[in-house]
């Protein structure tokens, strides 16, 4: 019997389990593509706040399946494990940027006086919030690769786990917001006055940017994937967050198909939504379809607002 027949003992794995390689190619492909499209529908649509987001967690998964794949050819090696292990827990954390952006700049669109945050302030604090959550993703799984010793791994191991949980904690915040926003958007229940100034004797002012305007199908899209997304990220980051407090031995993280489903399957669908729902292309249609622009519109408020105190 040659070498490559001898049967390999999996519990030699780092996995617990040797990575199923049709699997690894898929996933590979499938990240490629979308990378490869978000890049091109970013430089079409000058979209830039997409590159180092959706294109960053694209390459990162590129990456981190690349791993899982080389270990499928070489399963008891460290090199490609930590690779696979450090880069699949990070790179989804710069698409969750994306996903506050994306709902900062509807929120401006639609009405800032239904949202507990403006739309800028959403951007601000849920992106502080990532970058610590990644930050601390990054040290932890720096530790991890560095080391063969269980110990320290496991020190790295828990130090990405307080970086999920901070990402975890961030985007359950900002679904309550989103999810209130919607709610009182659709009920019509602002959060804000309305600001109006009505005059007989002169040319009616009214303040159009914080009036509830009607959600043309291209805003419905984008809420629909928005929506979509959070929920695909949100179970990721909760599979991850048990994943890790588990333990590296424990046995979720040795569990082939709760990370193809969980993870892989959760990120590659949020991806693809946001290519086939993509911001930049839904926004310019719903800017098209309105009488105004959204500096127009920003204009009219201030004038409405100036003008209400000189009354």
């Amino acid at each position: 019997m040659s070498t490559s027949e001898v049967p390999l003992d999996v519990s030699l794995s780092p996995y617990g389990y040797i990575p199923t390689r049709y699997v690894c190619y898929i996933f590979a492909v499938l990240y490629t593509v979308s990378t490869v499209l978000h890049f091109g529908q970013a430089i079409h649509r000058r979209a830039w706040f997409l590159l180092p987001t959706a294109v960053l967690a694209g390459i990162g998964e590129m990456i981190g399946w690349g791993g899982r794949l080389w270990s499928s050819y070489q399963p008891l090696a460290d090199d490609p494990y930590m690779m696979q292990i450090v880069c699949t827990i990070i790179a989804p954390t710069p698409l969750v940027a994306a996903l506050f952006i994306t709902f900062g700049r509807m929120s401006e669109r639609l009405g800032e006086q239904y949202s507990r945050l403006g739309a800028r302030l959403y951007s601000r604090v849920f992106l502080t919030c990532d970058i610590i959550s990644l930050v601390i993703q990054s040290a932890g799984g720096g530790i991890a690769a560095s080391t063969n010793d269980h110990d320290l791994a496991q020190l790295g191991s828990n130090i990405m786990l307080a970086g999920i949980v901070v990402q975890l904690v961030s985007l359950s915040v900002f679904t309550i917001l989103m999810t209130e926003y919607l709610v009182r958007y659709v009920r019509e229940a602002p959060v804000k006055p309305l600001v109006m100034l009505n005059n007989s004797s002169e040319m009616t002012v009214t303040d159009v940017y914080t009036e509830k305007r009607p959600m043309a199908s291209p805003m419905k899209l984008l809420v629909l994937g928005t929506c979509l997304e959070t929920l695909f990220l949100y179970v990721r980051a909760i599979y991850r967050t048990i994943e890790l407090a588990d333990g590296f031995d424990g046995r979720i993280i040795q569990t082939e198909v709760y990370f193809n489903v969980l993870d892989g399957a959760m990120v590659v669908l949020a991806m693809y939504t946001l290519n086939v729902l993509h911001p930049a292309c839904l926004l310019h249609q719903y800017d098209s379809q309105r009488p105004h622009s959204v500096n127009e519109m920003k204009s009219l408020n201030v004038a409405a607002s100036n003008a209400t105190l000189n009354v």
